[in-house]
């Protein structure tokens, strides 16, 4: 089984235009038969087609030049050339095309099923078409045009509509857990996970799907860490969950810290509409705790939560259909649809 990845690049090239052909009709009882060299077939094109079965770029690490197959020259009896045959490259739901020199965003994927990326060279055309009543016996034909070349980025941005954020041990695998048919690894002693974890929440008629990052720590914007490498994965979600260790002594800063590491990395992320988290709640002390993150965030959202005992996961299920449904709403005002 492959690794998670998320990021590469990779050298891409549509097909050359097969050349036209110089070619004159030859037959026994036909002594002057005019030109009939064939045009060149086209070259194939560089495609990139979503494939829902796919969670990550890891198979693009094995194979890292894609070229389409270039058009077939022209021959005569105004026989034309083969098209050159596409090459389709497969990427998951949520992949971005990026200039591999400039970084700049050549293509979002999102929402489309095939996308054309560079198209293949016009095959050229053969003397047939060259004829006229002045030059009837024209001995030049048209070559094909060349195909492009392309170095770029892909990059994968895990679609979602709530991103967990938290410190290493926060609980955020044990609430996807909880939520959702995810089965990320939890454990009773300090780690984080490794890789983004995904989970489908179901709620009433509609799914939910929930993005579970390697945990932030202090400084990751400046580079601590491996948390920040993964925030581009809930760049695109509807709203995030700020999940806070109520057992742990920082408890009533956590949530400074984690806002100022993603509005360092980027502003938008931080201004995402939210909720406060405050977890384990079945630990003793937790609960003058919570009370205490309430008291000091009084226009936000907190809800204590123990993912174990299923304590405030009704609240939490309600709270994040909430925040998708404003998303969408504002998404139609906007004309997003």
């Amino acid at each position: 089984m492959f690794g998670f990845a998320d990021e590469t690049y990779i050298d891409v090239a549509s097909g050359n235009g097969g050349n036209g052909c110089v070619s004159f009709r030859r037959e026994k009882f036909v002594p002057r038969g005019g030109p009939d060299g064939g045009d060149g077939g086209r070259g194939g094109d560089v495609i990139f087609v979503v494939r829902h079965n796919l969670r990550t770029l890891a198979h693009l690490k094995l194979v890292r030049t894609y070229r389409a197959e270039s058009g077939k020259n022209g021959e005569g009896a105004r026989r034309f050339g083969r098209d050159g045959a596409d090459v389709e490259i497969a990427v998951p739901p949520g992949t971005v095309i990026k200039d591999a020199a400039t970084g700049a965003v050549i293509k979002d994927l999102a929402g489309l099923d095939r996308w054309v990326f560079l198209t293949g060279g016009k095959g050229g055309k053969g003397n047939w078409h060259y004829r006229t009543s002045t030059n009837q016996a024209p001995r030049y034909a048209q070559s094909g045009q060349k195909g492009e070349e392309r170095r770029i980025g892909v990059e994968l941005l895990v679609i979602a509509d709530i991103g967990f954020v938290g410190f290493p041990n926060a609980g955020k695998s044990s609430l996807l857990n909880m939520l959702t048919n995810a089965r990320a690894k939890v454990a009773g002693y300090p780690f984080t996970t490794r890789i983004p974890q995904l989970g489908m929440m179901r709620y009433d008629d509609r799914d939910v799907v929930l993005a579970d990052i390697p945990g932030i720590i202090e400084g990751a914007s400046e580079g601590a860490g491996m948390g920040i490498k993964f925030l581009r994965h809930i760049a695109r979600t509807s709203g995030l969950a700020y999940l806070i260790d109520l057992s742990d002594d920082r408890y009533l800063e956590a949530y400074d810290i984690l806002s100022a590491e993603l509005a360092a990395y980027e502003s938008d992320l931080a201004a995402k509409e939210h909720v406060i988290l405050g977890t384990k709640i079945d630990e003793p002390g937790t609960q003058e705790r919570l009370a205490e993150l309430k008291a000091k965030y009084p226009d936000k959202r907190v809800i204590g939560i123990c993912a174990f005992l299923g304590q405030g996961i009704d609240e939490v299920r309600q709270a994040f259909i909430e925040m998708v449904q404003r998303h969408e709403a504002e998404g139609d005002q906007d004309g997003v649809f």
